[in-house]
């Protein structure tokens, strides 16, 4: 009876192991969950940087609007836009490129819309709120003088 004895004791202990382990894992699973979740809530590489070529695709309109909007250094009207990167203002063209900038905007990534078809950057936004003068700046305080 002492081998039996022995042979059961070693078969629970192993069973508790077992158990110590899965629970170790579970842990593990739910760290990994938990990582995961949080990676999701923060922005992609380059989003609100102005790294807006990493996001995005190489030769699509929206980049190549882009690069016209940086190089021009001020925001640019839809058909202006298109006319920079070789295309015919259509309507087609228009609600197309239209429809693609306006959806980072939405995002409140890359660009921005300034007036009615009108896109810039948001990197503008930051230069001009940085190079602008106080409120009030140049006004005389003494009034009727």
């Amino acid at each position: 009876m002492g081998m039996r004895e022995e042979l059961a004791k070693r078969i629970e202990r192993k069973r508790a192991e077992i158990a110590e382990l899965e629970l170790q894992a579970k842990q593990a699973f739910s760290y990994i969950q938990a990582l995961e979740d949080t990676l999701k809530m923060l922005p992609r590489d380059g989003a609100n940087t102005g790294e807006a070529t990493q996001i995005l695709r190489p030769n699509s309109a929206v980049a190549k609007a882009y690069e016209v909007l940086k190089l021009a250094g001020t925001p640019l009207h839809l058909t202006d836009l298109l006319r920079a990167i070789n295309k015919e203002p259509s309507r087609a063209n228009q609600g197309a490129l239209n429809s693609s900038l306006s959806t980072y905007v939405r995002k409140g990534e890359i660009f921005t819309r300034t007036a009615p078809n009108t896109y810039g950057l948001r990197e503008f936004v930051a230069t001009e709120a940085a190079s602008a003068p106080p409120a009030g700046f140049g006004k005389d305080e003494v009034e009727g003088s």
